[in-house]
């Protein structure tokens, strides 16, 4: 069974080294971790006075590492989920933070239980996903896949600067896409058919 530290070191491969994409509201990034989080948390790595640029260059992996399993893992309470949908939440919350949480309080009402969709995890939706997870053992995580990947095409729907996140230039799936289906069983994932249908809206 892949421990914490594993599930935050795939994350950093998946996420990669610097960016600093003008259309990605998170701004300068390296391994996942951007500035504004950077900023919020202090992380003065060349101790100028300041977070800038310079310092999410200076970002070492093992401290995405520390960041992540305890601000994108242990401080949302990820740990109280079932363990097999641990991974895909955790990867989605260093994406998307509580928005990660959102959409699985939105499966679970959908599923039929009772919690609020404020972003926490709390007693109401710890009770909701143990009572999904019994009822839905071999479904849940790959629901909660497939419903991140939704958010993902209806962030693109509504954002056509981040469609080159959900669509590569040769109109393949993009990253968003991608990362979504890496915890969807294979026979869930979209085929280039249905990939090119449901994006043919965007041009």
């Amino acid at each position: 069974m892949k421990t914490v530290q594993d599930i935050a070191k795939e994350i950093i491969a998946r996420e990669g080294g610097f960016v600093n994409d003008p259309h990605d509201l998170g701004g300068a990034t390296k391994y996942g971790v951007t500035i504004h989080t950077m900023r919020r948390l202090g992380l003065d790595l060349d101790r100028d006075g300041d977070v800038d640029v310079t310092d999410v260059r200076q970002l070492s992996r093992a401290q995405a590492e520390q960041v992540f399993i305890k601000h994108y893992f242990d401080k949302p309470g990820i740990a109280h989920l079932p363990q097999a949908l641990q991974a895909s939440v955790f990867d989605m919350y260093v994406n998307a933070g509580a928005n990660a949480v959102k959409i699985l309080q939105r499966l679970l009402c959908q599923m039929g239980q009772q919690t609020s969709v404020d972003g926490k995890i709390g007693p109401q939706t710890i009770a909701a996903t143990q009572a999904a997870w019994r009822l839905a053992p071999d479904h849940l995580v790959d629901a909660y896949g497939i419903a991140r990947r939704n958010y993902y095409f209806r962030l693109a729907d509504h954002r056509p600067a981040s469609r080159k996140y959900a669509r590569n230039r040769k109109g393949g799936k993009g990253g968003w896409i991608k990362r979504a289906e890496e915890f969807i069983t294979q026979r869930y994932h979209l085929s280039t058919r249905e990939f090119q249908q449901r994006v043919a809206s965007w041009g």
